[in-house]
């Protein structure tokens, strides 16, 4: 498999050249030179197989004969070591429980297998490689879990300061060895922009430098799996399926349709934002005009310009009307979002954090067209990560679990920056 970029001004890649490489040289993110649907046998007998069985049915193409058989199917195992369970909160409406991992954030599949795949192409190799990643939440306890300890492997994580939950914080300032955490004063959209300006600047060439954010495809690639999971899960239904995803740079849902892509039987996608709403006004008036970011309770999701939205729009041919007729985006207030945690949790007991309420509205909005489906929404993180929010809203705080306990206490670490010449001058070191 071959990888190009979607700026169409480099070279086409091995699949372990777009890992390492993250971004392509003319800044444009690596997306498959084809998508080949999965035969039908497949899908019909999709309920006898494992999850391993699945992941790597589905992912095979894209890693070709990079990654041997044996050794893939052992990456996939290692990244799907939990469970994806669906807990239904209303008649055929479905919370998709993506929370199950070690961080207790959906990032923790796609860290986990690109973390190993990088590992696999270092085996017998001198080399060193540095992981740059900004992340808006959950994806820096993801990345630094996943490559916490990695031979040959260097991770330093930028995030915006206040803008994160005092337990994302914690899971990314506080494990040390190879991870490094710096603090920036500014948004999620600065800590992006200063990640791909490091990626283009010549000067850091020798860094090897790369990315674990949904724009890396071993990041991307693996977050297709827990669409087919769920579909066997629910296959016995017969019902057309509609998944709401909570979306802030567009990862998952971007990945959900590229399972749709390979055949998997998913009638529509409903992208759910915060008020920041670039996609959902994209839809109405065929402009897309990304604006800065707002801080939101649903703060995974304050992304104003959405990496993997070009991705999706490659797979549509960038034909808008084809487009709608498989997706739809909806934008949601604080208020709204707290309102559905609370009328949840007071009918099922049902804890709900920001990301999936919104997810759940979403869905609850696409479902007034879609009468005779089921609906899905993806719970992409457990409601401790947001403990003081969840209290807040909810009276009533979520127990912590084992895995949130043992960092809670630790001591935070982090670098504070404002400025990308300070990210380049720490990087040069």
């Amino acid at each position: 498999m071959k990888y190009y970029s979607l700026h169409h001004n480099s070279p086409k890649v091995s699949f372990e050249e777009a890992v390492v490489k993250g971004l392509a040289p003319d800044k444009g993110l690596y997306f498959p030179e084809s998508i080949m649907p999965l035969p039908n046998n497949f899908f019909k007998n999709i309920e006898n197989l494992s999850h391993t069985e699945i992941a790597y049915e589905a992912i095979r193409q894209f890693v070709g004969d990079e990654i041997p058989e044996t050794e893939l199917k052992q990456i996939i195992s290692e990244a799907l070591s939990f469970d994806f369970p669906l807990a239904e909160v209303e008649k055929d409406i479905y919370s998709l429980e993506l929370f199950h991992g070690p961080t207790m954030a959906f990032k923790d599949v796609g860290a986990r297998f690109m973390s190993r795949c990088l590992a696999y192409f270092n085996r017998n190799k001198n080399q060193h490689n540095t992981i740059l990643v900004a992340t808006s939440g959950d994806t820096g306890g993801a990345v630094a879990s996943g490559f916490l300890g990695v031979k040959g492997v260097d991770v330093v994580i930028l995030y915006p300061s206040g803008k994160v939950s005092d337990i994302q914080e914690k899971q990314l300032t506080t494990l040390g060895q190879n991870i490094t955490a710096l603090e920036v004063d500014g948004v999620f959209d600065d800590c992006q922009d200063m990640v791909k300006k490091a990626f283009l600047d010549a000067d850091l060439d020798f860094k090897n430098l790369t990315s674990a954010n949904s724009i890396n495809i071993a990041r991307w690639l693996p977050q297709m799996f827990y669409f087919f999971f769920a579909y066997k899960k629910l296959k016995s239904e017969n019902k057309p399926l509609v998944f709401s995803c909570p979306s802030g740079n567009f990862g998952n849902i971007c990945a959900g349709i590229l399972a749709k892509k390979l055949g998997l039987p998913i009638a529509h996608f409903v992208a759910s934002t915060n008020v920041n709403d670039t996609v959902p006004r994209f839809l109405e008036s065929g402009n897309y005009d990304p604006k800065a970011s707002k801080a939101t309770i649903s703060n995974a999701m304050d992304v104003g310009n959405p990496s993997n939205f070009i991705r999706i729009q490659e797979m549509y041919g960038n034909d808008l009307d084809a487009f709608k007729k498989d997706f739809s985006a909806y934008s949601f207030s604080d208020i709204e979002t707290a309102a559905a945690m609370q009328k949840i949790f007071m009918k099922t007991a049902y804890m709900l954090e920001p990301h999936g309420a919104v997810g759940y509205l979403g869905l609850k909005e696409e479902m007034k067209k879609q009468a005779e489906s089921i609906g899905i929404f993806l719970e992409t993180a457990h409601p401790v990560k947001f403990l003081e929010t969840v209290d807040n809203i909810l009276g009533a705080a979520p127990k912590i679990p084992p895995q949130i306990a043992a960092v809670m206490h630790k001591e935070k670490i982090s670098i504070k920056i404002s400025a990308y010449e300070e990210l380049k001058a720490f990087l040069k070191k």
